[in-house]
């Protein structure tokens, strides 16, 4: 199973690879549920970390209802990150009704390409997660981050179970939220191939 750990910050990312981490996500602000991280700490990242890296573009907390200039923020974002040379991209638009922002979110995917695609977390509060899941495989993303729609991931054990054996041959299913090393099992009896947890704070 791999272990994706959510870093905050330069040293976090360090502590994660250390710890055996097969992938970062990087991201700021993590008590806001995570922001776009300043450049400096993605140049740091990019040059002295050797496991893959994915980076969370979403250009301030709330809603993932985003403002044309908020929008374009986002891309430019995901641009510096090709430049720098990171594996992966965090990301996802909804519309004001939290149903998945098909066309904008197209638009973010292609613009990562070739990079991995990941869609945050803002599919837990989408209105019909198999609809959603169905739009997501058809705009071609990689992962869904996902706690089932619940609080945890253990609470939301049934739907990510329901989820992963209906389309983990189309997207891989990317548990997180509470995971730690007393329920991780839990996700490998479901048959999830990743799971996604936070960095200890040093």
């Amino acid at each position: 199973m791999k272990l994706e750990i959510c870093a905050n910050s330069f040293q976090s990312a360090l502590h994660a690879e250390e710890a055996g981490a097969h992938r970062i996500e990087l991201c700021s602000e993590l008590q806001l549920g995570g922001i776009t991280p300043s450049y400096g700490v993605l140049k740091l990242v990019a040059e002295n970390i050797n496991i893959p890296s994915f980076v969370l573009i979403r250009p301030r907390s709330g809603d993932f209802n985003f403002s044309p200039i908020e929008y374009k923020i986002m891309k430019e974002n995901i641009l510096l990150c090709k430049e720098l040379g990171f594996s992966g991209i965090v990301s996802g638009v909804l519309n004001s009704d939290n149903t998945i922002h098909v066309e904008r979110t197209k638009a973010l995917i292609e613009l990562s390409r070739p990079l991995s695609f990941t869609f945050h977390r803002a599919f837990d509060i989408t209105p019909d997660p198999y609809k959603a899941i169905e739009q997501l495989i058809d705009l071609g993303v990689d992962r869904v981050l996902t706690s089932g729609q619940k609080n945890t991931a253990e609470e939301g054990l049934v739907l990510l179970k329901d989820l992963h054996e209906k389309y983990g041959d189309k997207i891989t299913i990317l548990a997180g939220s509470g995971i730690n090393a007393n329920n991780v099992e839990l996700f490998k009896e479901i048959g999830l191939t990743e799971v996604h947890t936070s960095a200890t704070k040093k």
